[in-house]
């Protein structure tokens, strides 16, 4: 349903007459005795008509007639007065004419809205002195995401509003709901001229939001160069941790995002600790998270090691295993941690497995000669969940010298299918079972097909 059409005539011929600016008519009726206080389905009286058309005569008409006291102060549904409309269109003479009548710089919407937050919104600087002049609070509210003028004026990066503000005593350490100041905000996005006016002023470059984010931090991660290179340059802390588990700094904002240019400024100003110690997290992990190989190599070349300490933070004993957790190939990332001297071991064949990277198992195979294992029964646990393709993996690990006994343990001869078994008992010396092994041949053989029984059968 078409509504515009329903509604298109609910404006009083009061509200019309103000909002076309038609003065001799609105003079006309109000001498009919035709009222002031009628409101259309918006809640809008003649008042808030004159005040946004900026129809300056009828305001000061409809302003000294004979209307209720609080009629200057008449609100729509949405809680807007008229000096609210005056100020968010720039139009300065109806602001005059509404503060001098004695309407409130610092009324509020319904969403805590003052008429500054909307001059400064709408860059209506001429109107925003005006408000000043006449007591509005500098620091005026905007509740919907408790920003104040400032944060608005910063976002916009309006540089004449921010200095006007400031100057005026504006807060520049006043946060909104969630504790970002103004300064952050212009690193969030990357306004070079509102950080700068920001920083000049004195305002702290080190600041951090409720969740422990610094402006450097956001700014490293939506890769905001000049904005990174003036906070660093301002005193801004590379090594202030960025969250509650005191692990995340802006070097891994950048590796993760793929920010080689700032990765490469921060690389010499960060504290090593963080690629070495327990309770850390080396931004290689970062890297091979974001799969950024630019990033991943920048950090080796420095220094930082291809294998890292163990990380719980996400679950992973070292990058190479968190590689597994891409949907894709990638061995751009694997080829870069090897050439850095990255140790491959078992536990990177099971993540092969367990994530059906099968092309990568064969080829981690050939790059590495098989060690001593540590982890087989990690390896078993994956190799059973990889058991139904068993002949994309298992014929290469055998041919690369690994003994079959390995496998045969009871997770496997229990699980696997017949196929798989007899395939794995074909690589096997039946002259090296133990005893124990043979039993559980037999008790598989007893429930399995007439095929697996035979074929044990002759062993």
């Amino acid at each position: 349903m078409d509504f515009t059409e329903a509604y298109s005539d609910t404006c009083s011929t009061v509200g019309l007459a103000a909002r076309e600016g038609n003065v001799k008519i609105l003079r006309k009726l109000l001498r009919k005795g035709r009222s002031i206080d009628v409101a259309d389905n918006r809640g809008w009286m003649p008042i808030h008509e004159a005040a946004y058309h900026n129809s300056v005569e009828c305001l000061r008409i409809l302003i000294h007639a004979d209307s209720p006291d609080d009629y200057i102060k008449t609100k729509t549904f949405e809680g807007f007065c008229a000096l609210h409309f005056a100020a968010s269109q720039g139009h300065w003479k109806i602001a005059q004419i509404l503060l001098e009548a004695g309407a409130d710089p610092n009324v509020t919407t319904l969403e805590e809205t003052t008429p500054l937050f909307l001059a400064v919104e709408n860059g209506q600087i001429d109107v925003l002195r005006l408000l000043l002049q006449h007591g509005a609070n500098v620091n005026g509210s905007h509740s919907m995401c408790g920003w104040n003028p400032l944060h608005q004026a910063s976002f916009q990066e309006n540089l004449e509003i921010m200095k006007l503000l400031l100057r005026e005593g504006a807060d520049k350490e006043c946060r909104d709901d969630f504790g970002i100041t103004p300064l952050f905000l212009a690193a969030q996005y990357g306004k070079l001229g509102s950080l700068n006016i920001l920083i000049s002023s004195g305002a702290n470059v080190n600041c951090q939001a409720l969740d422990k984010a610094t402006p450097l931090f956001i700014a490293c991660q939506e890769g905001h160069t000049e904005c990174v290179e003036l906070l660093l340059s301002s005193g801004a802390d590379p090594n202030l941790y960025c969250n509650e588990d005191n692990w995340q700094l802006p070097v891994h904002a950048a590796a993760q995002m793929g920010h080689t240019k700032i990765l490469d400024l921060l690389i010499p100003l960060t504290n090593r600790i963080c690629g070495t110690g327990a309770d850390k997290v080396s931004p290689v992990y970062s890297a091979v998270f974001g799969g950024h190989e630019q990033c991943l190599e920048l950090l080796l070349q420095n220094g930082y090691g291809p294998d890292a300490q163990v990380c719980p933070v996400f679950g992973f004993s070292s990058p190479m295993c968190m590689a597994f957790q891409k949907d894709c190939e990638f061995l751009g990332i694997v080829n870069i941690l090897l050439k850095y001297g990255a140790q491959l071991n078992e536990l990177h064949l099971a993540y092969c497995l367990k994530y059906e990277k099968f092309s990568v198992f064969r080829y981690f195979l050939k790059k590495a000669p098989l060690a001593p294992w540590t982890h087989i029964t990690e390896f078993i646990n994956s190799a059973v969940k990889a058991q139904a393709k068993y002949k994309e993996w298992l014929p290469h690990l055998l041919l690369a010298g690994f003994d079959p006994l390995n496998l045969l343990c009871s997770s496997w001869m229990d699980s696997v299918n017949e196929d798989a078994l007899i395939f794995t008992l074909e690589f096997t010396n039946w002259k090296r079972l133990p005893p124990a092994v043979e039993r559980m041949l037999s008790a598989r053989a007893l429930n399995s097909s007439w095929v697996l029984q035979r074929w044990i059968g002759k062993k």
